[in-house]
């Protein structure tokens, strides 16, 4: 028998710089050939340097043998950390028998700049040109001289906008950094590591601004929402072998001028003048005598923070599928599947010449690009030719959701390898795997993580091309739990509850988008439709259910106690808002979209406070926080009975008479042993009534299969799910659907396109029902008494035409997979895998269902006469 330690990790991340976390979490995961492997206790050793641990000199912290079984989140205890310091640190663990493993490989991690006394550098910028309404992007350079040998050199940077930095001509780090914050409140960081792209003797360090969420267009909210023009931040910390060290900050010693990107918004697009382009800009030895000292801000009075958020990255190049003239001389490509990033291509022809690339998400009738819905979105890149040989390009500040391109006064005549989609966005690595007998139900599963794609990008997005783009908090709460299957979103959710955070209004009240982006201010949007924000029901609730989330993935009880306070004070502000525990409105968005139903505000409202107080009330118990514990609890059980003296009927009819109030009122535990009998009786007869077919929106669908499902109608989720008729999820994809689309209706057979002014074929919400793929259809659960999958329920629910589900999920222990089939005789086989220092609940469904509690290890179960 052989355990090893591997997968050590530092707060989520392999081997991380630039932290602030001032007692960093570490993770490590156990490989075991054997089954039943658990650790009973471990022995951690940090050191500041790689030879210091390697003699096992842990001179910053050695914690001794531990007896625990903890393997994630186990909080540094050693010396204060440094600021830039470089921590190295190695692990052991006991199994249960009391062997010891081998130390694991050593990992590391970096802190970045710690206090605001150590930032030297200063904030520069461009002074803006006049007469132009957008901006060009500003070019910045600075060379400076390598004397001796360089150990280490980490360069720190920010900007309010985003950038690109260059290192003697090589582009380094991220796209879009720093990322999307409510700028007014604080910044991320990023950091780094150059020190291999440094040399001995003279370096330049280069820098492309571009105006970002800052200061360019953010939704339809407009432009220069937070400043009127971008500025860059960075500290380049050198570090030489002989023990010395030296600074390079930005400061006026910079020089600026513009340059070939004419202008970059994220909303409107980018043009690109070639024969203004700047050659050898950011390599040593340019003259740029004639460029322009930088503008130097006076200062910044957010916060800098280290960068939480995973990188947003080119993750997949796309080729296109097909490629047809048009009429007009033009040519449009089909790539395959709506996507989000940009399209690079390659051109040649004479000097002078403009090619235009347009992106739509879908065409219309007549082959031509639907750009209807993009409002005042501008999804097009302009590239002057500079006119000499074959020239590439690709935009650098924007990005578009497409599926098609349009290459618009093309000199000569493309070919399939004449352009390239760049899928772009937050670089969460892939967790879930899903594939079933269904070859449709893949195609549904396929959409849902295309759609989370394109809209995880720094923050989760409504939609990815037309003039929006916002972090809506609703969307976000009702898909996250299915977000977490799909991709590792611990710290991309772990940065988003912050966002919710920094605009959480004095009252308690959570806005409805995050960041804010002026949101409460910017009222030329929402008083021309009457509502209101900040505090719709469903949406605010986003910042209690979303660090619920996060804990129940990931087992993180810090995210639940650095933001108590804040669940705390919605819940409050909820109470606050009531009539008798009733809240009479505060739902003015209802089940967004819902078709054909209208569920009244105020019980949607009523159940969100509920469901919010109840949530509330277990994060307080995980907290040790007992009393507060006790009194949520009774509340919640005040406002369950509120709601039922309110709304429900002696028949059992919750007012509305929806899908949704039933689903609601069922999901978060509001009616009596009766009245949920009476509520999913209701709840079915509405679905058959309309032919097997769903009427909830946003805040109904991610319950609605899980509903029936707890509640003895797993039949009905099933014809749900595969219903091709409209509306359903499988009416889209009949008609060519790669992602989800925003509306059931976004187009249908009988009325063509729904209404242009809403209408994104690029919406993750309504693919919420990927948890109960994973949590049901599969059986991949978790347990809230053993969080992050420390003790996984197994329980599948096979059903529907599907005769067999793999699914496997990468948990923060290791692998957990599960595949059934169903022979034709109806004999059920499950197969699974359950990671080393977990322990497992399979529940076999059927007639003969049966309970079986394992360790880790792989298992094979039979199960005879499920047609009976």
């Amino acid at each position: 028998m052989t355990t090893r330690v591997g997968l050590c990790k530092t707060e989520y991340m392999l081997n991380p710089i630039g932290l602030d976390v001032r007692k960093p979490r570490l993770f490590w995961q156990l490989q075991a050939d054997s089954q039943g492997v658990v650790q009973s206790a471990y022995h951690i050793m940090v050191a500041s340097t790689r030879e210091k641990l390697e003699s096992d000199q842990a001179d910053v912290w050695d914690s001794g043998k531990v007896s625990s079984n903890a393997s994630t989140h186990v909080q540094y205890e050693g010396q204060p950390l440094q600021s830039e310091g470089a921590y190295y640190w190695k692990v052991r663990v006991w199994d249960g028998a009391g062997a010891v493993t081998a130390w694991s490989e050593t990992a590391f991690w970096m802190m970045g700049i710690l206090s605001r006394g150590e930032w030297k550098a200063q904030w520069i910028g461009r002074k803006s040109e006049q007469g132009a309404l957008m901006q060009p992007s500003p070019f910045f350079r600075k060379s400076f001289e390598v004397k001796k040998k360089v150990k280490r050199a980490i360069a720190y940077a920010t900007a309010l906008g985003v950038y690109d930095l260059y290192v003697n001509g090589e582009r380094i780090g991220d796209r879009f950094a720093p990322g999307w914050t409510d700028y007014n409140t604080r910044v991320q960081v990023q950091a780094v590591d150059v020190t291999d792209k440094l040399k001995t003797g003279d370096n330049t360090l280069g820098v492309i601004l571009g105006d970002g969420w800052y200061a360019g267009t953010v939704g339809f909210l407009g432009d220069k929402v937070y400043g009127e023009r971008p500025f860059f931040l960075m500290q380049v910390s050198l570090d030489y072998e002989d023990g010395t060290k030296e600074r390079v900050i930005t400061d006026r010693s910079w020089t600026t001028t513009r340059g070939p990107i004419q202008y970059s918004d994220m909303i409107k697009g980018e043009a690109y003048d070639a024969r203004e382009e700047l050659t050898g800009w950011n390599k040593p030895g340019y003259a740029d005598s004639a460029w322009e000292a930088p503008d130097v801000r006076s200062g910044y009075n957010g916060l800098l923070v280290a960068a939480i958020e995973p990188p947003i990255r080119i993750t997949k190049t796309m080729k296109p599928i097909s490629m047809k003239k048009t009429a007009a001389g033009t040519y449009i490509y089909d790539m395959g599947q709506n996507m989000v990033g940009w399209t690079a291509v390659n051109v040649q022809g004479e000097r002078g010449t403009m090619i235009t690339l347009s992106h739509a998400e879908i065409l219309n009738p007549d082959g031509t690009l639907y750009v209807d819905n993009l409002r005042e979105a501008c999804q097009q890149d302009h590239y002057i030719l500079k006119g000499e040989e074959l020239e590439s390009y690709e935009p650098h500040f924007t990005f578009h959701g497409f599926r098609y391109v349009e290459l618009i006064g093309y000199p000569g005549e493309p070919d399939l390898d004449t352009i390239t989609g760049k899928v772009v966005h937050s670089d969460t690595p892939v967790t879930g795997k899903l594939e079933t007998s269904d070859a449709m139900v893949n195609q549904l599963y396929s959409n849902i993580t295309w759609g989370q794609r394109g809209n995880f990008l720094s923050v989760p997005t409504d939609c990815p091309q037309r003039d929006e783009r916002l972090g809506w908090t609703g969307d976000a709460q009702i898909f996250a739990r299915t977000a977490a299957y799909n991709m590792d979103v611990s710290r991309f959710f772990s940065k988003y509850v912050w966002d919710m955070v920094d605009c959480q209004q004095p009252s308690g009240a959570f806005t409805d988008v995050a960041p804010d982006a002026g949101w409460i201010r910017h009222k030329n949007w929402n008083t021309r439709l009457n509502w209101f924000a900040p505090d719709n029901s469903g949406w605010g609730d986003a910042g209690v259910i979303i660090p619920w989330t996060i804990y129940l993935m990931y087992g993180d009880v810090r995210v639940l106690e650095t933001h108590y306070e804040a669940m705390v004070k919605w819940v409050h502000y909820l109470k606050n808002t009531t009539d008798e525990l009733v809240r009479p409105g505060y739902a003015n968005y209802a089940d967004w979209l819902s078709i054909g139903a209208d569920t009244p505000n105020e019980v949607l409202a009523t159940a969100y406070f509920a469901y919010s107080t109840k949530l509330l009330a277990q994060i307080a118990d995980v907290l040790g926080r007992v009393d507060e514990a006790a009194h949520y609890q009774a509340l919640f059980g005040d406002i369950a009975a509120a709601f039922r003296k309110a709304f429900v009927a002696e028949d059992g009819r919750i007012h509305g008479d929806t899908q949704t109030v039933y689903v609601l009122a069922l999901q978060f535990g509001l009616l009596t042993e009766e009245q949920s009998r009476q509520a999913r009786e209701r709840l079915v007869a509405d679905i058959q009534g309309r032919g097997d077919r769903l009427s909830t929106g946003f805040l109904g669908v991610g319950y609605l299969l899980p509903a029936l499902t707890d509640n003895g109608s797993l039949d009905v989720a099933y014809k749900l799910l595969t219903q091709e008729a409209f509306p359903s999820w499988m009416y889209s994809i009949k008609h060519g659907a790669t992602t989800i689309w925003e509306r059931w209706d976004g187009w249908t057979e009988e009325q063509g396109f729904q209404t242009p002014s809403m209408n994104s074929f690029n919406h993750y919400s309504l693919g919420s029902v990927g948890e109960w793929m994973f949590r049901y259809m599969a059986g991949i659960e978790a347990d809230p008494a053993a969080p992050g999958f420390q003790h996984v329920i197994i329980r599948p629910k096979p059903g529907g035409n599907l005769n067999w589900v793999k699914a496997s999920y990468e948990s923060l222990y290791g692998c957990i997979t599960v595949e059934w089939r169903l022979s034709e005789e109806g004999d059920f086989h499950l197969q699974v895998d359950v990671p080393a220092n977990t322990t497992a609940t399979i529940q076999l469904p059927g007639p003969a269902a049966s309970e079986h509690k394992v360790g880790s290890g792989s298992y094979v179960f039979e199960s005879v006469s499920m047609l009976n």
